[in-house]
């Protein structure tokens, strides 16, 4: 049984927004080829009573999706437009996510208690665009400082944004010998920890140009970047790894399986099969919600998620999963058919019912005017 979701309406703008006209006067956002979206039942029931909402991206064709609960019960699935969008990372005051050149940065206009068109509350409005050139961003962090750290896969590093340069390298794995555009080890998850960043995956150790294409199956490792040691190794193209509950879980894609990574052996513990190659994972108290991908054609044959989809007697399919991690159940799940076949990331917002976001190229964004005033006038009254 399935839940049918209703892409709710852009919500008139509120009394601090201006230049309607001017607005309609602009070509609107291009409509892309629909997506037909599915859900199960009661999800919409269940993240109200986690009080949650959450953001997803597929980077192929570059979209974004906001997912909430509207107060009639109905699910509100949003879709917005990003040259592909892969990390995304926020809470209900703002959001940042990864682009094709640049790092955004979103902010909610909507204060609590605010609704807007009595359905959202919370908008997300773009502020900023940090321009990186294209160095391949994958996953970000929020540190402890409020500064971005993101991993950055095309030289082989952690890095924040810089204001003067491209990017700001902070970390490099020991056995890449230098900071260059080759994708050796192909970098592509952090997993945050007391607000910094502490683990990253590889899909392997090569310090050689595209290195990594040859170790897909048994090569991925995982590193603590304090200490430079493996922590785990032995992994099929491992992703999105994430501290939770005292443990380090992560999804060993090229598996299909969700674990967590057993520190004494250095090995991966299974825990879930989800029927799809995975990224994008949050842990959300006693659930996991795990982003799936059609596995794609060619850079992905030949892994061991083909023999366990066939053994199985299971197909695998693009959306994201709600995982019980107490008995290991899919309570719920989203299903994405059509153009969209592959997901990157997942970001959890927490204290959020309904949200919306404003897309790169919405005309909503001439119209989205707020401002600090700090010169003391006082509102003229009428007369």
């Amino acid at each position: 049984m399935t839940e049918s979701v209703k892409k709710a309406p852009v919500p008139r703008k509120q009394s601090d927004t201006q230049n309607t006209e001017a607005a309609a006067q602009h070509p609107v956002e291009a409509r892309p080829e629909p997506v037909k979206k599915s859900c199960s039942a009661g999800l919409a029931q269940w993240m109200r009573r986690q009080q949650l909402a959450i953001a997803f991206t597929s980077y192929r064709p570059g979209r974004v999706y906001t997912v909430g609960a509207e107060p009639g019960g109905r699910l509100s699935f949003r879709e917005r437009i990003f040259q592909r969008a892969t990390g995304i990372v926020g809470n209900r005051k703002r959001i940042y996510l990864g682009g094709l050149y640049q790092v955004w940065r979103f902010e909610n206009l909507l204060q609590p208690g605010q609704v807007a068109n009595g359905i959202f509350d919370a908008c997300y409005v773009p502020r900023n665009a940090q321009f990186t050139g294209d160095v391949d961003i994958r996953e970000l962090g929020i540190q402890k400082d409020g500064k971005i750290a993101f991993v950055n896969t095309r030289y082989n590093c952690l890095a924040e944004p810089s204001l003067t340069h491209s990017f700001r390298a902070i970390w490099k794995p020991e056995f890449i010998s230098e900071i260059a555009p080759q994708d050796r080890c192909h970098l592509n998850g952090m997993a945050m920890v007391d607000g910094k960043p502490k683990y990253v995956t590889a899909l392997c150790k090569s310090d050689t140009p595209d290195g990594w294409r040859e170790h897909r199956g048994n090569g991925g490792i995982i590193i603590d970047i304090e200490t430079n040691e493996i922590v785990c190794k032995g992994l099929s193209m491992p992703h999105s790894p994430r501290w939770a509950h005292g443990r380090l879980w992560v999804l060993n894609s090229g598996t299909g399986y969700l674990g967590t990574v057993n520190f004494d052996t250095g090995s991966f513990v299974a825990h879930t099969f989800c029927p799809g190659f995975m990224r994008g994972l949050q842990i959300c108290g006693d659930y996991a919600i795990v982003g799936l991908s059609k596995p794609r054609h060619g850079r992905f044959n030949g892994l061991e998620l083909d023999q366990n989809l066939a053994d199985k007697e299971s197909e695998a399919w693009c959306g994201v999963q709600f995982i019980n991690l107490k008995n290991g159940n899919v309570e719920h799940w989203i299903r994405l058919d059509g153009p969209v076949t592959e997901l990157f990331d997942i970001a959890v917002l927490p204290g959020v019912r309904c949200p919306m976001g404003i897309g790169q190229q919405s005309r909503e964004n001439l119209a989205m005017v707020t401002y600090e005033d700090v010169t003391g006038t006082k509102a003229a009254q009428a007369g």
